[in-house]
Protein backbone atom coordinates (compact mmCIF):
# COMPACT_ATOMS: atom_id res chain seq x y z
CA UNK A 1 0.00 0.00 0.00
CA UNK A 2 2.82 2.36 0.84
CA UNK A 3 4.42 1.79 -2.59
CA UNK A 4 1.10 2.36 -4.38
CA UNK A 5 0.59 5.68 -2.58
CA UNK A 6 4.17 6.70 -3.33
CA UNK A 7 3.74 5.95 -7.05
CA UNK A 8 0.43 7.82 -7.11
CA UNK A 9 2.05 10.82 -5.38
CA UNK A 10 4.93 10.79 -7.87
CA UNK A 11 2.62 10.91 -10.90
CA UNK A 12 0.48 13.65 -9.34
CA UNK A 13 3.49 15.90 -8.75
CA UNK A 14 4.80 15.18 -12.26
CA UNK A 15 1.45 16.16 -13.80
CA UNK A 16 1.40 19.42 -11.85
CA UNK A 17 4.92 20.30 -12.97
CA UNK A 18 4.16 19.55 -16.61
CA UNK A 19 0.97 21.61 -16.49
CA UNK A 20 2.84 24.53 -14.87
CA UNK A 21 5.58 24.41 -17.50
CA UNK A 22 3.04 24.47 -20.31
CA UNK A 23 1.20 27.39 -18.72
CA UNK A 24 4.41 29.39 -18.31
CA UNK A 25 5.30 28.95 -21.98
CA UNK A 26 2.04 30.46 -23.17
CA UNK A 27 1.70 34.03 -24.37
CA UNK A 28 1.36 36.46 -21.44
CA UNK A 29 -2.19 37.49 -20.58
CA UNK A 30 -3.23 40.34 -18.27
CA UNK A 31 -4.34 39.41 -14.79
CA UNK A 32 -8.14 39.68 -14.89
CA UNK A 33 -9.83 42.10 -12.56
CA UNK A 34 -11.83 40.70 -9.64
CA UNK A 35 -15.47 40.53 -10.70
CA UNK A 36 -18.70 40.52 -8.77
CA UNK A 37 -21.49 38.89 -10.74
CA UNK A 38 -24.11 40.64 -8.57
CA UNK A 39 -22.78 44.13 -9.34
CA UNK A 40 -24.27 46.20 -12.18
CA UNK A 41 -22.42 46.24 -15.50
CA UNK A 42 -19.99 49.14 -15.63
CA UNK A 43 -20.35 51.49 -18.58
CA UNK A 44 -17.08 51.62 -20.50
CA UNK A 45 -15.63 54.44 -22.56
CA UNK A 46 -12.87 54.69 -25.14
CA UNK A 47 -10.26 57.45 -24.96
CA UNK A 48 -8.52 58.51 -28.16
CA UNK A 49 -5.38 60.66 -28.20
CA UNK A 50 -5.65 62.43 -31.58
CA UNK A 51 -2.90 64.20 -33.53
CA UNK A 52 -3.70 66.61 -36.38
CA UNK A 53 -1.04 67.58 -38.91
CA UNK A 54 -1.02 70.08 -41.75
CA UNK A 55 -0.47 68.03 -44.92
CA UNK A 56 1.58 70.68 -46.70
CA UNK A 57 3.49 72.35 -43.88
CA UNK A 58 4.00 69.11 -41.91
CA UNK A 59 3.21 71.03 -38.75
CA UNK A 60 0.91 70.22 -35.83
CA UNK A 61 -2.52 71.87 -35.86
CA UNK A 62 -3.94 73.44 -32.71
CA UNK A 63 -7.13 75.40 -32.02
CA UNK A 64 -9.72 72.80 -33.07
CA UNK A 65 -12.83 72.04 -30.98
CA UNK A 66 -15.00 69.05 -30.16
CA UNK A 67 -17.42 69.97 -32.92
CA UNK A 68 -14.70 69.69 -35.56
CA UNK A 69 -14.43 65.90 -35.11
CA UNK A 70 -16.61 62.89 -35.83
CA UNK A 71 -15.85 59.51 -34.23
CA UNK A 72 -17.01 56.33 -35.96
CA UNK A 73 -16.94 52.82 -34.50
CA UNK A 74 -17.54 50.09 -37.07
CA UNK A 75 -18.94 52.81 -39.33
CA UNK A 76 -21.47 54.12 -36.77
CA UNK A 77 -21.09 57.67 -35.43
CA UNK A 78 -20.50 57.78 -31.67
CA UNK A 79 -21.32 60.42 -29.07
CA UNK A 80 -18.18 62.22 -27.83
CA UNK A 81 -18.61 62.61 -24.08
CA UNK A 82 -15.37 64.41 -23.23
CA UNK A 83 -12.85 66.55 -25.11
CA UNK A 84 -9.51 68.14 -24.24
CA UNK A 85 -6.94 70.11 -26.21
CA UNK A 86 -3.37 71.31 -25.71
CA UNK A 87 -4.51 73.67 -22.93
CA UNK A 88 -6.62 71.18 -20.97
CA UNK A 89 -5.03 67.79 -21.70
CA UNK A 90 -4.37 65.46 -18.75
CA UNK A 91 -0.81 64.71 -17.73
CA UNK A 92 1.45 62.37 -19.70
CA UNK A 93 2.77 59.11 -18.25
CA UNK A 94 5.57 58.05 -20.58
CA UNK A 95 7.89 55.07 -20.47
CA UNK A 96 11.18 55.21 -22.36
CA UNK A 97 12.31 51.67 -23.23
CA UNK A 98 15.88 51.34 -24.52
CA UNK A 99 17.31 48.39 -26.42
CA UNK A 100 20.60 47.27 -24.84
CA UNK A 101 21.22 44.13 -26.91
CA UNK A 102 24.72 43.39 -28.20
CA UNK A 103 24.32 45.31 -31.47
CA UNK A 104 23.68 48.59 -29.61
CA UNK A 105 27.09 48.68 -27.93
CA UNK A 106 28.53 51.37 -30.18
CA UNK A 107 25.38 53.50 -29.99
CA UNK A 108 24.66 53.56 -26.27
CA UNK A 109 26.31 56.92 -25.66
CA UNK A 110 24.23 58.63 -28.34
CA UNK A 111 21.00 56.92 -27.34
CA UNK A 112 21.51 57.80 -23.68
CA UNK A 113 22.12 61.47 -24.39
CA UNK A 114 19.07 61.69 -26.64
CA UNK A 115 16.90 59.86 -24.08
CA UNK A 116 17.94 62.28 -21.33
CA UNK A 117 17.23 65.30 -23.53
CA UNK A 118 13.81 63.89 -24.38
CA UNK A 119 12.96 63.30 -20.72
CA UNK A 120 13.97 66.86 -19.84
CA UNK A 121 11.81 68.20 -22.69
CA UNK A 122 8.69 66.09 -22.28
CA UNK A 123 8.19 66.46 -18.53
CA UNK A 124 6.15 69.42 -17.34
CA UNK A 125 7.18 70.23 -13.79
CA UNK A 126 4.82 68.80 -11.16
CA UNK A 127 2.50 67.35 -13.81
CA UNK A 128 3.91 64.67 -16.13
CA UNK A 129 5.63 61.44 -15.10
CA UNK A 130 8.28 59.31 -16.82
CA UNK A 131 9.90 55.92 -16.28
CA UNK A 132 12.97 54.29 -17.81
CA UNK A 133 13.47 50.63 -18.74
CA UNK A 134 16.11 48.67 -20.67
CA UNK A 135 15.68 45.38 -22.50
CA UNK A 136 17.96 42.77 -24.05
CA UNK A 137 17.76 39.13 -22.96
CA UNK A 138 16.66 40.65 -19.63
CA UNK A 139 14.14 43.39 -18.86
CA UNK A 140 15.13 45.92 -16.21
CA UNK A 141 13.08 48.81 -14.84
CA UNK A 142 15.81 51.26 -13.81
CA UNK A 143 13.48 54.07 -12.73
CA UNK A 144 9.79 53.86 -11.94
CA UNK A 145 7.46 56.77 -12.71
CA UNK A 146 8.68 60.06 -11.32
CA UNK A 147 8.59 63.76 -12.13
CA UNK A 148 12.18 64.24 -10.97
CA UNK A 149 14.58 64.57 -13.88
CA UNK A 150 17.63 64.01 -11.68
CA UNK A 151 16.42 60.48 -10.83
CA UNK A 152 15.76 59.75 -14.50
CA UNK A 153 19.19 61.12 -15.42
CA UNK A 154 20.87 58.80 -12.91
CA UNK A 155 18.90 55.83 -14.24
CA UNK A 156 19.98 56.48 -17.82
CA UNK A 157 23.59 56.91 -16.74
CA UNK A 158 23.54 53.46 -15.09
CA UNK A 159 23.34 51.84 -18.53
CA UNK A 160 26.88 50.68 -19.30
CA UNK A 161 26.63 47.10 -20.53
CA UNK A 162 24.71 45.15 -23.15
CA UNK A 163 23.00 41.77 -23.29
CA UNK A 164 22.80 39.07 -25.93
CA UNK A 165 19.22 39.12 -27.29
CA UNK A 166 16.32 41.52 -28.01
CA UNK A 167 13.12 40.93 -26.01
CA UNK A 168 11.33 43.92 -27.53
CA UNK A 169 7.75 42.65 -27.45
CA UNK A 170 8.05 41.24 -23.92
CA UNK A 171 9.45 44.56 -22.66
CA UNK A 172 6.64 46.65 -24.16
CA UNK A 173 3.97 44.15 -23.10
CA UNK A 174 5.26 43.96 -19.53
CA UNK A 175 5.65 47.71 -19.14
CA UNK A 176 2.17 48.47 -20.48
CA UNK A 177 0.51 45.75 -18.40
CA UNK A 178 2.29 46.44 -15.13
CA UNK A 179 2.97 50.17 -15.25
CA UNK A 180 0.50 51.92 -17.55
CA UNK A 181 -2.88 50.22 -17.18
CA UNK A 182 -3.64 52.23 -14.02
CA UNK A 183 -1.85 55.46 -14.93
CA UNK A 184 -4.38 58.29 -14.56
CA UNK A 185 -3.22 60.40 -17.53
CA UNK A 186 -2.30 59.86 -21.17
CA UNK A 187 -0.26 56.67 -21.57
CA UNK A 188 2.76 56.62 -23.85
CA UNK A 189 5.66 54.27 -24.63
CA UNK A 190 8.74 55.36 -26.57
CA UNK A 191 10.88 52.45 -27.79
CA UNK A 192 14.49 52.95 -28.90
CA UNK A 193 15.74 49.87 -30.73
CA UNK A 194 18.14 48.89 -33.47
CA UNK A 195 17.02 45.34 -34.19
CA UNK A 196 14.24 42.85 -34.63
CA UNK A 197 12.75 40.94 -31.72
CA UNK A 198 14.72 37.73 -31.12
CA UNK A 199 13.78 36.61 -27.62
CA UNK A 200 10.15 37.34 -26.67
CA UNK A 201 7.33 35.01 -25.71
CA UNK A 202 4.83 37.74 -26.62
CA UNK A 203 4.14 38.42 -30.29
CA UNK A 204 3.49 41.62 -32.20
CA UNK A 205 -0.28 41.31 -32.05
CA UNK A 206 -0.17 40.73 -28.28
CA UNK A 207 1.61 44.06 -27.86
CA UNK A 208 -0.82 45.91 -30.14
CA UNK A 209 -3.78 44.35 -28.37
CA UNK A 210 -2.73 45.29 -24.84
CA UNK A 211 -1.69 48.80 -25.92
CA UNK A 212 -5.08 49.39 -27.55
CA UNK A 213 -6.93 47.97 -24.55
CA UNK A 214 -5.02 50.19 -22.11
CA UNK A 215 -5.22 53.26 -24.38
CA UNK A 216 -1.44 53.41 -24.76
CA UNK A 217 0.25 55.15 -27.69
CA UNK A 218 3.54 53.67 -28.89
CA UNK A 219 6.29 55.62 -30.66
CA UNK A 220 9.13 53.63 -32.25
CA UNK A 221 12.62 54.95 -32.86
CA UNK A 222 14.83 52.70 -34.97
CA UNK A 223 18.60 53.23 -34.89
CA UNK A 224 19.25 50.19 -37.07
CA UNK A 225 21.11 52.22 -39.66
CA UNK A 226 23.62 53.21 -37.03
CA UNK A 227 25.41 56.50 -36.74
CA UNK A 228 28.36 55.70 -38.99
CA UNK A 229 26.52 56.08 -42.28
CA UNK A 230 23.44 54.96 -44.14
CA UNK A 231 22.95 51.35 -45.19
CA UNK A 232 24.25 51.10 -48.78
CA UNK A 233 21.50 51.32 -51.39
CA UNK A 234 18.83 52.39 -48.88
CA UNK A 235 17.49 55.90 -48.46
CA UNK A 236 17.76 57.23 -44.91
CA UNK A 237 14.53 57.33 -42.96
CA UNK A 238 12.73 54.62 -44.93
CA UNK A 239 11.36 51.23 -43.90
CA UNK A 240 13.77 48.50 -44.93
CA UNK A 241 12.79 45.05 -43.67
CA UNK A 242 10.23 42.97 -41.77
CA UNK A 243 11.38 44.25 -38.37
CA UNK A 244 10.90 47.84 -39.52
CA UNK A 245 7.42 47.02 -40.79
CA UNK A 246 6.52 45.44 -37.45
CA UNK A 247 7.77 48.50 -35.55
CA UNK A 248 5.70 50.72 -37.84
CA UNK A 249 2.59 48.59 -37.38
CA UNK A 250 3.00 48.58 -33.60
CA UNK A 251 3.16 52.37 -33.62
CA UNK A 252 0.48 53.18 -36.18
CA UNK A 253 -2.09 50.72 -34.81
CA UNK A 254 -1.85 52.45 -31.43
CA UNK A 255 -1.96 56.00 -32.80
CA UNK A 256 1.78 56.66 -32.70
CA UNK A 257 4.53 56.92 -35.27
CA UNK A 258 7.91 55.35 -36.06
CA UNK A 259 11.14 57.09 -36.99
CA UNK A 260 14.06 55.51 -38.88
CA UNK A 261 17.30 57.33 -38.22
CA UNK A 262 20.88 57.40 -39.42
CA UNK A 263 22.59 59.99 -37.20
CA UNK A 264 22.49 61.72 -33.85
CA UNK A 265 20.87 64.86 -35.21
CA UNK A 266 17.98 62.86 -36.64
CA UNK A 267 17.59 61.07 -33.30
CA UNK A 268 17.30 64.35 -31.45
CA UNK A 269 14.79 65.65 -34.01
CA UNK A 270 12.66 62.52 -33.58
CA UNK A 271 12.52 63.00 -29.81
CA UNK A 272 11.62 66.67 -30.31
CA UNK A 273 8.76 65.72 -32.65
CA UNK A 274 7.36 63.25 -30.14
CA UNK A 275 7.61 65.81 -27.33
CA UNK A 276 5.87 68.48 -29.42
CA UNK A 277 3.15 66.02 -30.44
CA UNK A 278 2.35 65.04 -26.86
CA UNK A 279 1.93 68.71 -26.00
CA UNK A 280 -0.35 69.36 -29.00
CA UNK A 281 -2.67 66.35 -28.89
CA UNK A 282 -6.43 66.37 -28.62
CA UNK A 283 -8.20 63.76 -26.52
CA UNK A 284 -11.62 62.49 -27.60
CA UNK A 285 -13.54 60.22 -25.23
CA UNK A 286 -16.66 58.42 -26.34
CA UNK A 287 -19.06 55.87 -24.89
CA UNK A 288 -19.59 53.07 -27.44
CA UNK A 289 -23.22 52.65 -28.39
CA UNK A 290 -22.53 48.91 -28.32
CA UNK A 291 -21.69 48.21 -24.66
CA UNK A 292 -21.39 44.46 -25.20
CA UNK A 293 -17.84 43.51 -24.24
CA UNK A 294 -17.76 40.50 -26.52
CA UNK A 295 -14.03 40.43 -27.28
CA UNK A 296 -14.59 41.44 -30.89
CA UNK A 297 -12.19 43.78 -32.71
CA UNK A 298 -13.88 47.11 -33.42
CA UNK A 299 -12.65 49.54 -36.04
CA UNK A 300 -12.23 53.22 -35.13
CA UNK A 301 -12.17 56.17 -37.50
CA UNK A 302 -11.91 59.86 -36.61
CA UNK A 303 -12.94 62.31 -39.32
CA UNK A 304 -13.47 66.03 -39.66
CA UNK A 305 -17.10 67.09 -39.57
CA UNK A 306 -16.28 69.56 -42.33
CA UNK A 307 -14.97 67.24 -45.03
CA UNK A 308 -13.12 70.14 -46.66
CA UNK A 309 -10.71 70.07 -43.72
CA UNK A 310 -9.54 66.63 -44.86
CA UNK A 311 -7.92 68.27 -47.88
CA UNK A 312 -5.68 70.35 -45.59
CA UNK A 313 -5.18 68.24 -42.48
CA UNK A 314 -4.35 64.64 -41.56
CA UNK A 315 -5.69 62.90 -38.44
CA UNK A 316 -3.75 60.18 -36.61
CA UNK A 317 -5.11 58.02 -33.80
CA UNK A 318 -5.42 54.33 -33.00
CA UNK A 319 -7.28 52.30 -35.60
CA UNK A 320 -9.11 49.71 -33.48
CA UNK A 321 -9.57 48.11 -30.08
CA UNK A 322 -10.81 44.80 -28.73
CA UNK A 323 -13.97 45.04 -26.63
CA UNK A 324 -12.96 43.03 -23.57
CA UNK A 325 -13.33 43.55 -19.85
CA UNK A 326 -10.12 44.96 -18.44
CA UNK A 327 -8.87 46.86 -15.41
CA UNK A 328 -8.40 50.52 -16.30
CA UNK A 329 -8.51 53.59 -14.14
Amino acid sequence: MFMKNLVRYFFTITAILVYSAVGFAQTPTPTPAPTNDDSPTKVFEVRLPVTVEDKDKKTLVNGLSRGDFVVLEDGVEQDVTFFTDEKTNPEVWVGVLMDTSASTKGKLKFSKEAAKNFLYTVLKVRKDRAAFMTFDNEINLLQDFTDKTDLLDKAVEKVNKVGSQTALYDAVWQFVDEKLRNAPGRRVVVVITDGDDTFSRAELQDVIDIAQRTETTIFGISTKEGFLGVVPGVEAGTIKDKGDKFLTQMSEDTGGKSFFLSDMYALEKAFKKISDELKSQYTLTYRPANQNQDGRLRKIEVRFRNREDEKKYRIRTKSSYRAVKDTLR
